[in-house]
């Protein structure tokens, strides 16, 4: 099954280890579920980054980009509870990008992900998408290989919300994605070194400054999950 959707919420952000035990509490057995109960989100999962840093890297699978605006889904980033409210200002270096579904291949949820938040250059959309989506097939149909998506941040023209203050302010965005997902972490160092490579990247229009990043799988919810 490719990704769950047309839509997505990818956040990456840091947890000082001295709140990580009820950071991961909160999470998994409030967080995840509230938002898994509101309507058009199928799935949540967390990665832990997978040299044991404090990074974090959360993305959820939804219906459809109108999701982002529901009233729904809006009134709980508007009314956080009063756990959320005590854990969202510990969320630091916040990158919160809500996204369309470039491209799909693969699917299912695997022990590691790799993410690259890119750019592409001026003019050179296409090209970029194009070596993405063939990058895509080869790695979903090699030993190792379970999926890889490209995200594009397309972020919804609304106010801020409660919990965007509680944490600080406006939260940092990236502009596209890639998530390739592997129960083989050296087939993700491979993808690395190979279609993903800085110089890949640049040949096949990306700008300069991709970042990327391992992690490994800590939790996974579904909508179906709750029933």
């Amino acid at each position: 099954m490719p990704f769950l959707g047309k839509a997505a919420v990818a956040m990456w952000w840091n947890m000082a280890p001295e709140h990580r035990e009820e950071f991961e509490d909160w999470h998994s057995h409030e967080h995840f579920p509230e938002r898994m109960a509101i309507p058009g989100f199928l799935r949540g999962s967390r990665w832990a980054h997978a040299d044991g840093g404090e990074r974090f890297f959360v993305m959820y699978e939804l219906d459809d980009y109108a999701t982002l605006t529901s009233s729904t889904y809006r009134e709980r980033l508007n009314n956080p509870t009063p756990w959320s409210t005590q854990m969202m200002p510990r969320h630091q270096g916040m990158v919160r990008s809500q996204c369309r579904v470039l491209h799909s291949a693969g699917g299912g949820i695997s022990r590691f992900a790799l993410t690259l938040r890119l750019s592409p250059a001026e003019g050179r959309e296409t090209a970029l998408q194009n070596h993405l989506a063939e990058a895509a097939t080869t790695f979903t149909t090699q030993p190792g290989g379970a999926a890889l998506h490209l995200l594009a941040t397309q972020t919804p023209d609304t106010p801020p919300t409660l919990e965007q203050q509680i944490r600080g302010g406006k939260d940092a965005a990236a502009d596209w994605i890639v998530v390739a997902m592997s129960y083989a972490a050296e087939a993700l160092e491979a993808l690395q070194r190979g279609a993903l490579s800085q110089a890949q990247m640049l040949a096949h229009g990306a700008r300069p400054g991709g970042i990327t990043g391992m992690y490994q799988l800590s939790y996974t919810l579904a909508a179906q999950d709750l029933r």
